[in-house]
C-alpha cells in the first residue's frame, strides 16, 4: 500500500482532518485539485462562529455546540485571530418576538447555554445604535468571529510538518475498491491506501451509490459589504435581524476592524437593492462607506459523517452549510476517532503540536520593528501601505509550509490589496516577488489557476513590472 489514508478534499475540513490523523503513526496523503489549500474558506477573512441556536437540526446544533466549544484551545495553540464578542437576534414585532422566544427554547432543550432574553432597552445597552424598533433579543455569549482561512491554513501547516503529504493540483477521477483497500486514480498518478477519507462533497466516484446534488432549498443568494473602518454606525456584537425565515440580515465586526454587513435570501439582488435592505439594521449606512462588494452562494444543507461503510475502508463527509468553520473541529475530531478504532495504529511519541511562527508588521511595537529588521531588512519595506503589510511577510507566506504559489494565495495569507486602493498600489510589487522567490517569469505567474495569469505578455524593453 502506498498510504494507510488518503483525504480527498483540502478544504478547511479536509485540513483539519489531516492535522487530527498526523497525532498518530500513520503514512497520510492529502489530495487537492486547487492550487492552495483551504479554497472553500470565504475571500474575506473573518467568519461568525455560532453556537446552535439559530440551528433546527438537531446534528448541526450538536456539532455547532461541540466546534465552538473546541475552538478556544485550537485557536490560541495555533494563534489563530478569534474573539467571542457575542451575539444578538433581534426582533422589532410581535411576530419576530415568537420567533426569537422559539429559538431561545428549542437552543436551551438542544443544550446550549450562555443565552439571554432581552428587552429592547436592555439590548440596547449593549448596542446603542440598535434600531428603535427593536422589543426582544436572544443574546448568546457563545457567538463570536474567526479568521477560517488562518484556522485552516494552521490545520495544513501542523499537519505538513507532522509527515501529512499534500499533493496539490491533482483532481481524482476514481475510488475503486480492491481486495485489499482502494485504489484513487487522479489526473496525474494512482495511489492505492487501506482507508480513504472523502470531503469532497458533491463528487460521485465508483464506490458511491448515492451521490445527489444539493437541494434547491439549501442553497441560497449571499450579498455582503465590507464597509470603511471609519463608518460610525456599527455594532461590538454580530447582529441578525429575524425579520423573515427565508431572508437573514446580519453585521459582524471584523477581526481587521472593519464591519461585514451581510444578507442571505432566495432572491438575487444587486448591489443597491442590498443596500437599502441591510440599512434596516445600519440606519447611517451610506454608498461612500462600502469598501467591497461580493455575492456568493449561501449553503444551509446539513453535514453529515457517512461511516456507513467503515467496514471496507470508506467515509464520506458530506454538505455544505454556512457554520461549517465553526463545525470543522467537531467533524475532524470524530472523524478521527472513527478512523484509528479501525486501524492498528499508535499516537506519536514527537508529535509537534505547533504552527511555525511568523511575523506580523502591523501588530507589532516600534521596538520589535526594529529588531525584526536588524535581522531582516526585507520587514522595512512596506508593500500594502493600506495594512502595512512587508516584503518579508510576503516572502515568508511563500516560503514556508505549503506557501502561497499564487497571488489570492499571498492575498489569504497576508491581506494584501485588501485596503482601500484595491491593489492598484502593491499588485505589481506582489506580481514581482511571487516570481523573483518561486522562479517564475511574470507571465507564469496567476491569480488563482492556471487559465488565469496576472500578466499575458512581456514588453520586451522592460525587465520589471
Amino acid at each position: 500500500m502506498d498510504y494507510d489514508v488518503l483525504i480527498l478534499g483540502g478544504g478547511i475540513v479536509g485540513c483539519a482532518a489531516a492535522y487530527e490523523l498526523s497525532k498518530y503513526s500513520l503514512n497520510i496523503a492529502l489530495i487537492e485539485k486547487n492550487y492552495d489549500v483551504a479554497d472553500d474558506v470565504a475571500l474575506i477573512n473573518s467568519t461568525i462562529v455560532y453556537d446552535g441556536c439559530e440551528s433546527n437540526n438537531s446534528l448541526t446544533m450538536k456539532l455547532e455546540q461541540m466546534g465552538n466549544q473546541l475552538l478556544d484551545e485550537v485557536t490560541e495553540k495555533f494563534n489563530v485571530p478569534f474573539s467571542r464578542c457575542g451575539s444578538l437576534y433581534i426582533a422589532a414585532n410581535e411576530e419576530e418576538q415568537i420567533r426569537v422566544e422559539d429559538m431561545y427554547e428549542k437552543a436551551l432543550k438542544g443544550g446550549v447555554q450562555n443565552l439571554y432574553l432581552l428587552s429592547g432597552d436592555e439590548a440596547r445597552k449593549l448596542e446603542p445604535n440598535l434600531p428603535k424598533e427593536v422589543i426582544k433579543a436572544l443574546y448568546s455569549k457563545n457567538a463570536g468571529t474567526i479568521c477560517p482561512y488562518d484556522l485552516a491554513l494552521s490545520y495544513a501547516e501542523v499537519a505538513f510538518d507532522n509527515g501529512v503529504n499534500f499533493k496539490l493540483e491533482e483532481e481524482v477521477v476514481d475510488i475503486q475498491r480492491l481486495t485489499r483497500g482502494f485504489r484513487v486514480i487522479t489526473n496525474k498518478n494512482k495511489f492505492t491506501c487501506k482507508l480513504v477519507l472523502n470531503t469532497t462533497p458533491g463528487k460521485n466516484y465508483s464506490i458511491d451509490n448515492n451521490n445527489k446534488e444539493v437541494p434547491e432549498e439549501a442553497q441560497l443568494n449571499l450579498n455582503y459589504f465590507v464597509l470603511d473602518k471609519d463608518f460610525k454606525g456599527d455594532f461590538q456584537h454580530v447582529i441578525f435581524s429575524v425579520k423573515d425565515e427565508d431572508e437573514k440580515i446580519y453585521t459582524l465586526p471584523t477581526l481587521q476592524g472593519s464591519t461585514i454587513a451581510a444578507i442571505s435570501s432566495r432572491k438575487k439582488m444587486n448591489h443597491f437593492e442590498t443596500l437599502d435592505k441591510i440599512s434596516y439594521l445600519l440606519k447611517e449606512l451610506e454608498e461612500n462607506d462600502v469598501n467591497n462588494f461580493f455575492q456568493t452562494p449561501y449553503y444551509k444543507e446539513p453535514i453529515i459523517i457517512d461511516d456507513s461503510f467503515i467496514d471496507i475502508g470508506y467515509i464520506k463527509v458530506t454538505g455544505k452549510h454556512y457554520a461549517q468553520v465553526t463545525m470543522t473541529p467537531a467533524i475532524a475530531s470524530i472523524v478521527c476517532e472513527t478512523i484509528i478504532s479501525n486501524m492498528n495504529c499508535k499516537l506519536k511519541k514527537h508529535f509537534i503540536d505547533k504552527r511555525r511562527e511568523y511575523f506580523k508588521f502591523s501588530d507589532m511595537s516600534d521596538e520589535e520593528r526594529k529588531k525584526v529588521i536588524e535581522v531582516d531588512k526585507k520587514y522595512g519595506n512596506i508593500i500594502c501601505a493600506c495594512h502595512n503589510i512587508t516584503e518579508g511577510e510576503i516572502v515568508d507566506a511563500i516560503r514556508r509550509p505549503l506557501g502561497a504559489r499564487t497571488v489570492e494565495g499571498i492575498k489569504r495569507r497576508t491581506g494584501v490589496t485588501m485596503g482601500a486602493c484595491q491593489g492598484s498600489y502593491c499588485l505589481n510589487k506582489i506580481i514581482s516577488i511571487l516570481a523573483r522567490e518561486t522562479d517564475k517569469s511574470y507571465t507564469d505567474v496567476v491569480k488563482d489557476s492556471k487559465n488565469s495569469k496576472m500578466v499575458l505578455n512581456r514588453i520586451k524593453e522592460f525587465d520589471g513590472v
